[in-house]
């Protein structure tokens, strides 16, 4: 019988929350009922660092070489990918955490998502005619831009976890922004690319070169300002985003034309982090943790749910049924997501409802001998279908693993949204675009959207940070992606395969990507065999590109005998490296 351990909805910001923790259950208990099992010891004694670039790997670990924690390098980690992966997340963009305390055996969820202001409209992605804006318009928008809370975030995560002063985490981010690095590969690319961002005034001014021509890979980029910034953010603290003078810019910055956005000093003074219980569901004998709403990572959980009510462990990756089931289940997935999934303080969000039993058991029946019709959202208990809002594959979200020396774990999805998020800079940082999140119309058909606009409000997410625990209780694995909504079964795949397959971590990642939403089924048709895309077109799954898919896993393995896998995903820049522990 599946475990999901009760999590307080919503998380409530930190200074009103000591910390809360969930453990893993040892057996199976109530579908509802929370389990608080013995701590389990650490695995091994083994620290390292998987992100998105080998000069974020390099800051982490030379925390944890110095005595740091994970809590440690995580601050470094972000920092570092903020300036080498502007594309992809900042320190003024939106993140969610898991963090695994070793000594205790309890795992915390810390939300670090954007809110909107206290100005901001229902309508206010819509135009005069009250049509929804063009999103390629709403995104560069100064109201696209929402409070920034990873630094908030992971001031509480480092108040909480942290071993050395948070002033001397920034050292080896300072030196790099100013002495320069080769610009990576993604960068140049994205830079150089026909997204509207990179071709905005701000990011022209930062990545034109001094013969007028865009940065090219392996050019020596310096971001001078970005150095002054993280400077501030060293000496005054992991607020000095949302106070002056730094939040005076944003705010300048955000009340721009076009789309002249709400924010004020009050918004980024009401600020705080949330910090709460996760969301747990097993899957294959093991427990899977995640990040409650806004997160919608409960709908990873019920995918698998779903997943596990089918014979897909019995297959494998080059079975067209096992494909089939995962597209199915994926399709289901969605369905409910697009329609429930919102910040709890603002809907009734069906978090263990959409993980009963019988209703899970009910959308796996739906699941047939060939692809269907695309499935509606279904009734989870107590609940009724009504409007739903889909969501877009983005490329601006970005994840890290962190393991220290005592085996406390770290692993988070950090996000501006969009590519280089809006497009707008302050002090060499770009402004997330995370509102454009919400859904931009506030009723579909007469039907309200849970994911509407409203102030204060913090919008749906799919970034989706999982810890993995055995029937033992024990860490066996913590991994997550980038990937706007496929978020949700870049994870789902990677889990499969790691659990599901017996693949090792980086087979799982290596795997195609399979995006199922609705009617389309868009995926890497170039990395499956013509025989298996031909036998799965035979059960109505035509797998097109189309939708990105070009995830970034990235993650961590421990096993029995104490060694440790870590792996990233080869469609990106990253690595996984050890630390040399004294």
């Amino acid at each position: 019988m599946p475990i999901f351990p009760r999590v307080a909805l919503p998380l409530v910001p930190a200074l009103m929350l000591a910390l809360a923790a969930c453990q893993p259950a040892e057996s199976p208990q109530s579908t509802l009922e929370p389990t608080t099992p013995a701590p389990q010891p650490a695995i091994a004694r083994v620290a390292g660092v998987t992100a998105a670039h080998p000069l974020a790997v390099d800051a982490g670990i030379a925390i944890l070489e110095r005595g740091g924690s994970a809590a440690d390098a995580a601050v470094a980690v972000q920092t570092m990918l903020s300036l080498v992966e502007p594309q992809s997340s900042g320190i003024a963009g939106g993140a969610f955490l898991l963090h695994y305390d070793a000594a205790t055996g309890t795992t915390t969820a810390f939300d670090g998502r954007e809110t909107a202001p206290a100005g901001a409209r229902p309508d206010m992605f819509l135009d005069e005619d009250g049509a929804p804006l063009p999103f390629v318009e709403a995104i560069t928008g100064g109201r696209a831009t929402g409070v920034p809370g990873v630094m908030p975030m992971l001031g509480a995560v480092h108040e909480r976890h942290g071993r050395l002063a948070w002033d001397s985490l920034f050292d080896e981010v300072i030196r790099t922004a100013e002495e320069g690095f080769p610009t990576p590969q993604r960068l140049a690319r994205f830079a150089n690319s026909r997204w509207p961002q990179p071709n905005l005034p701000d990011a022209r001014a930062l990545f034109t070169r001094e013969d007028g021509e865009t940065l090219q890979e392996g050019d020596h980029f310096r971001n001078p300002a970005f150095a002054g910034a993280v400077r501030q953010l060293a000496e005054r603290g992991p607020r000095a985003l949302l106070e002056p003078p730094l939040s005076t810019a944003i705010i300048e910055r955000t009340a721009a034309e076009p789309l002249p956005g709400t924010l004020v000093q009050a918004d980024f003074d009401a600020y705080e982090p949330g910090i709460g219980e996760p969301v747990c569901g097993s899957f294959m004998e093991h427990t899977v943790c995640v990040p409650a709403p806004p997160s919608s990572a409960v709908s990873l959980l019920q995918m698998l749910a779903i997943l596990e009510r089918t014979d897909i462990a019995e297959r494998g990756p080059d079975d067209p049924r096992a494909w089939l089931l995962f597209a199915e289940a994926s399709r289901l997935m969605y369905a409910d997501r697009d329609r429930y999934i919102a910040d709890p303080a603002f809907a009734d969000v069906p978090v263990y409802e959409l993980l009963d039993e019988d209703y899970v058991a009910e959308r796996a029946a739906l699941i047939g001998e060939r692809a269907g019709a695309p499935p509606a959202p279904g009734q989870p208990p107590g609940f009724a279908p009504g409007a739903a809002q889909a969501a877009a594959v983005t490329t601006g979200t970005s994840h890290y693993v962190i393991v220290d020396g005592e085996g406390n774990v770290v692993t988070s999805t950090t996000s501006v949204e969009s590519l280089f998020g809006s497009g707008r800079t302050v002090e060499g940082f770009f402004l997330n675009n995370q509102l454009t999140d919400f859904s931009f119309r506030p009723e579909i058909d007469g039907e309200p959207v849970a994911n509407a606009v409203a102030p204060g409000k913090r919008p749906r997410s799919s970034m989706s940070p999982t810890l993995v625990f055995d029937s033992e209780g024990r860490l066996s694995a913590a991994l997550g992606s980038p990937g706007g909504s496929a978020i949700l079964v870049y994870n789902a795949k990677a889990l499969v395969g790691l659990l599901a397959w017996g693949l090792s971590l980086q087979e799982a990642f290596d795997l195609p990507n399979l995006v199922a939403v609705g009617e389309n089924f868009f995926g890497e048709a170039a990395r499956f065999e013509p025989e298996l895309l031909a036998s799965l077109e035979a059960l109505g799954v035509t797998v097109t590109p189309g939708r990105g898919e070009e995830s970034g896993l990235h993650g961590v393995v421990f096993h029995a005998d104490g060694s440790v896998e870590g792996a990233a995903d080869i469609r990106r820049e990253g690595i996984w490296r050890e630390a040399r522990l004294p």
